[in-house]
């Protein structure tokens, strides 16, 4: 691989579960239902009748090393059934960071044995607006709805306290780049919500907004508890500041391409990174020309200092570099960061070597030295 520069993060961004190798004849058609990679395992079949399971088989083996013949995922689109399942033996894992500490209390009454982990998973919760359809089109009416938001309370009602309040990078102590926490409060929004919701109805008044004259607004997300959730405890802010909001679920199969071709007016949305690092986080989620830059904010300048700080070896001259971008970003309402879960797994006692990562919930799904003592 030649670079057109040094970019010392390229090794972990390779190594990341947003890396996966995959063959390059196969069409994207069949990648969807039968797909073909590298790994420990081989892919053997997707079945839709009913309950949707996805099975893989061993293929590589190492001489020596405890390893699972197989593994089969069994896809329940219920949480409260998925809970059940795996009370009842049926399964023997959750699938990583999907339960709720409220999720986990109802599993540990039912099952003690269980071994649960609640932990950071690099997924933010963020506010999307579209800039470019009035009004919203109107910086003082983006801040104002970025005002509004009470981050502590969204994540004591959702997460049970289980979260943490950040810029775009997974917040300390777990994340290496997150802003501290008396940098945060110098930004906006980020300190007195009493305050800060005075000044946001102070612009919505300005604007033609009141009591009697609510701005009138439907917010999208997908049709998933872990967005419908937060998404609800969003409507309920806003009204604080005369948005009238109503609920928009759209199918998990149409949400991404929805945002993606700039189908929403205001949005909820759910973030994953790969890996805890600034060159993912800021080039794919804020640059000019990414796909995933939903919001379509473009800033050539902050954009510059993007490729500044990719090259920065010393770390700590890194940090200072990140933590000035990512304020930008949260001043700039560019998608303001409504929290970062922290999630669980549950695991049966059984299951050996299962390793939770807390800079992504994508990273660790190898399962290559996972075994079972059974």
């Amino acid at each position: 691989m030649h670079l057109k520069r040094p970019q010392p993060s390229l090794l972990a961004m390779l190594a990341s579960g947003y890396s996966p190798m995959y063959a390059c004849h196969v069409t994207a058609a069949q990648m969807r239902t039968h797909p073909i990679g590298t790994g420990p395992f081989k892919f053997v079949e997707f079945k839709q009748n009913g309950v949707d399971q996805a099975g893989e088989e061993r293929e590589l083996l190492e001489k020596g090393l405890p390893y699972l013949d197989g593994i089969e995922f069994t896809i329940i689109s219920s949480r409260a059934t998925a809970v059940l399942a795996f009370v009842a033996g049926k399964v023997d894992m959750t699938f990583p960071t999907e339960m709720t500490k409220a999720l986990i209390s109802d599993i540990k009454k039912q099952d003690p044995s269980a071994i649960c982990e609640i932990g950071p998973i690099n997924v933010s919760t963020n506010l999307i607006i579209n800039r470019e359809t009035p009004p919203f089109n109107n910086i003082e009416l983006r801040k104002a709805m970025a005002l509004a938001i009470d981050r502590k309370s969204m994540i004591d009602i959702i997460y049970q306290g289980q979260g943490d309040v950040g810029g775009t990078m997974l917040p300390p102590p777990e994340g290496v780049w997150g802003m501290p926490p008396e940098l945060l409060k110098t930004i906006p929004g980020y300190s007195d919500i009493n305050k800060d919701r005075e000044q946001a109805r102070a612009i919505m008044t300005k604007l033609g907004y009141g009591p009697n004259n609510p701005l009138k607004i439907k917010v999208s997300t997908r049709n998933l508890a872990t967005y419908r959730d937060p998404a609800v405890v969003l409507i309920d802010q806003l009204k604080t500041i005369y948005i009238d909001a109503e609920l928009d679920p759209v199918r998990s199969s149409q949400w991404f391409a929805k945002i993606a071709r700039n189908d929403y007016s205001v949005g909820l949305n759910l973030t994953g990174n790969g890996i805890d690092d600034p060159d993912q986080a800021f080039y794919e989620n804020y640059g000019c020309d990414s796909e995933r830059n939903y919001t379509h904010y473009c800033n050539k300048e902050l954009e510059a200092l993007f490729d500044k700080q990719s090259v920065e070896s010393d770390v700590e001259k890194r940090k200072k570099m990140v933590w000035d971008i990512d304020k930008k970003l949260q001043e700039d309402v560019a998608r303001p960061i409504l929290m970062h879960a922290r999630s669980g797994t549950c695991l049966k006692p059984y299951v050996k070597n299962m390793t939770i990562m807390n800079n992504s919930a994508y990273n660790g799904y190898r399962y290559e030295d996972l075994w079972m003592d059974k």
